[in-house]
């Protein structure tokens, strides 16, 4: 159950888990207009204004929603192994840490009361709220507004503007596929002030957990990271995983391949092979056979981690460079025309 496996987001929003899409929206409604710091004055209002926002943005999402069911926030943040994603696929997802930003997608809006003062009339926060302490019931409020939440919720955040993902290449090295490895990434951007209108800019570190084995290709996805402005919703930053180039080894899925550079006696009569690995030792391989420029030695286990299955590993699949004499003797000619098969 979720609930063993960190945050219950069905507890934080107080829902069933068979809660149905309208059911969370609802809930998500209540809950974050009671705990809106901008309302809500009290000491952990902040804290469960940030944990309902984080819930909604999970269980509002129908992928994120489906891996959380199965795996719990650990499978959700990466912590499964392959994260509930497709074949060679991984799933990584963090939430952004803005519960306003949350709300004002949710809402159309970064004041979180400002729908209810443009209606037609002359009303002050003052005369409708009271006092800051004093509960308000979302449900009532909308539906004695004649039912606009309705048309709120879908009219007017639907006209705001998704802005496209921003890509960036996640370099690696093969040693980092290897053992895993947590990245720093910093960004700037443009977030928007207490106003809702004008922006300022932010830096942010975003910090990407690789796991051991990461196929090339892996995309992480850190939603609506990107700048912020009125009228949008921001761009979600997705990394992509790029190979950087080995100095030893080429990746082949969870197979490494190492090219060995041998003379053509060597491949003719044999020799042993002194074989680095992507784990800093070095296996003796010895080889009695004839090797041919096609010929191919396969060490089992002496590869990359598989994604789903860090604990097991792929091959290191030796090819071979053999390198021909540039000249040879009359004497030596001979010598080889009387040896040699014809």
């Amino acid at each position: 159950m979720p609930s063993k496996m960190g945050k219950d987001y069905y507890n934080v929003l107080g829902i069933s888990r068979d809660a149905s899409d309208d059911d969370i929206k609802k809930a998500y409604r209540k809950m974050a207009l009671k705990y809106h710091p901008d309302k809500n004055k009290t000491k952990e209002a902040e804290e469960k204004f940030k944990d309902v926002s984080e819930a909604y943005e999970v269980l509002s999402d129908k992928k994120k929603k489906e891996i959380y069911d199965k795996y719990g926030e650990d499978g959700l943040k990466g912590g499964v192994p392959g994260g509930g994603g497709g074949p060679g696929e991984s799933f990584s997802w963090s939430y952004h840490g803005d519960p306003r930003t949350t709300f004002a997608s949710f809402f159309g809006g970064s004041d979180p009361f400002e729908v209810f003062f443009n209606m037609g009339g002359p009303s002050t926060r003052s005369s409708m709220f009271g006092a800051e302490s004093m509960e308000v019931d979302d449900d009532d409020m909308f539906h004695n507004m004649g039912g606009f939440h309705h048309g709120f919720n879908n009219s007017r955040v639907m006209r705001k503007k998704i802005d496209p993902p921003i890509h960036h290449d996640l370099k690696v090295s093969l040693e980092d596929i290897f053992h895993g490895c947590t990245k720093k990434m910093k960004i700037s951007r443009r977030v928007l002030k207490s106003d809702g209108r004008s922006t300022r800019m932010e830096e942010k570190v975003l910090e990407i957990n690789v796991k051991p084995g990461w196929k090339e290709g892996t995309k992480i996805t850190f939603p609506k990271e990107g700048d912020q402005s009125p009228g949008h919703i921001p761009a979600d930053i997705v990394f992509t995983l790029k190979d950087k180039p080995h100095q030893l080894f080429v990746r082949d899925g969870s197979n490494l391949l190492y090219k060995a550079s041998i003379s053509l006696r060597e491949a003719l009569c044999g020799t042993v092979l002194h074989v680095p690995t992507i784990d800093g030792r070095t296996i003796a391989v010895p080889s009695n056979d004839v090797i041919k420029p096609n010929n191919k030695k396969r060490i089992p286990k002496e590869g990359l981690p598989y994604p789903k299955k860090p604990s097991q590993r792929g091959d290191l699949i030796i090819t071979f460079d053999i390198v021909f004499p540039d000249h040879l003797t009359k004497n030596q000619k001979e010598i080889l025309g009387d040896t040699l098969p014809r």
